[in-house]
């Protein structure tokens, strides 16, 4: 059973926004990037993981903390007789290690992936131990990208490579696993205990002002090019959807990229953009939202 399900992180999704809708610098494209691949590399580790959710205890990008240090857990199986942490990687190319270093091709160091899963399991260890339980512990570095390829990996280390995840998994699933009290107790115990982490701080500077207008397309992200009659029409992929659910989607991105903004007809006009007839968006926040004060000082609530 999934005791805590993945989802998109607010800073992945209101990066991804920015992307669409200014020019990040390179620092900055390159974060979102390595944000987005990852999440993409997390979402396929968890397929390979549902044939083992029917009898075991999954909990997914789990924040926890311990004397004040903060770990994440990429995914954490909890069997009857053990319990796995997963650091989750979706490297690509060719990297190799050298004096305990991790390489690219072209001689780039990385952080080893194997310090972060140490550091993460010594920390679940002692939180555990603080929550009264004792349960053993196996952890793994996974590697999802059949395009990843390490050199001279020493074969002891607690690595899983593309290749080896469908026999890994049947590994996990040859034995039976016959949980008790105590194993839902600590998976709930755990999820009380996750940081809902605000990414604000960790964001580039953006205002409204700045940013590039118009509501983006739910297939490819980018901005839509055309709206006719109640169709919006991206040009980037071809993908057509009705405006009302569009704009109502904008509304949430606008939420999101600016939390203490007031929602208000004219600002979500000016956001949309596309959207030529002010009338429209009034008729839109006026049919799913709560109309608060009058004249220009008014605004819309949930």
């Amino acid at each position: 059973m999934i005791v805590k399900s993945r989802s998109e992180s607010l800073e992945l999704k209101i990066l991804r926004s920015l992307h669409v809708r200014s020019d990040m610098g390179v620092k900055e494209e390159n974060y979102y990037s390595n944000l987005s691949k990852g999440f993409m590399g997390e979402k396929k580790f968890d397929e390979w993981l549902e044939p083992l959710i029917n009898t075991r205890l999954v909990l997914h990008d789990v924040l926890l903390e311990h004397n004040n240090t903060k770990f994440q857990i990429d995914s954490l199986l909890i069997t009857s007789d053990k319990i796995y942490l997963f650091e989750v990687k979706n490297y690509e190319g060719d990297f190799y290690i050298e004096s305990e270093k991790w390489l690219s091709h072209s001689k780039n160091e990385i952080k080893s992936p194997l310090l972060q899963l140490q550091r993460n399991e010594s920390l679940f260890r002692r939180l555990q131990q603080d929550l009264g339980y004792n349960f053993t512990i196996e952890s793994y570095v996974i590697f999802v990208n059949p395009e990843f390829h390490l050199y001279q990996a020493p074969a002891n280390l607690p690595l899983i490579f593309p290749t080896q995840l469908n026999r890994f998994i049947c590994k996990i699933k040859r034995f039976p696993s016959r949980l008790a009290d105590i194993h839902s107790k600590f998976a709930e115990h755990l999820h009380s205990l996750h940081i809902n982490d605000s990414p604000y701080s960790r964001l580039p500077e953006y205002h409204f002002s700045a940013l590039k207008k118009g509501i983006c397309c739910l297939a490819c992200h980018k901005l839509h090019t055309s709206f006719r009659k109640t169709t919006l029409t991206c040009k980037s992929c071809g993908s057509r959807e009705n405006y009302i659910p569009a704009v109502l989607r904008s509304v949430e991105e606008f939420k999101l990229l600016f939390p203490d903004r007031k929602i208000t007809s004219n600002d979500i006009y000016e956001w949309c953009e596309i959207i030529k007839t002010k009338r429209v968006i009034w008729e839109i926040l006026s049919s799913n939202f709560t109309l608060v004060g009058r004249g220009k000082s008014s605004y819309y609530v949930r």
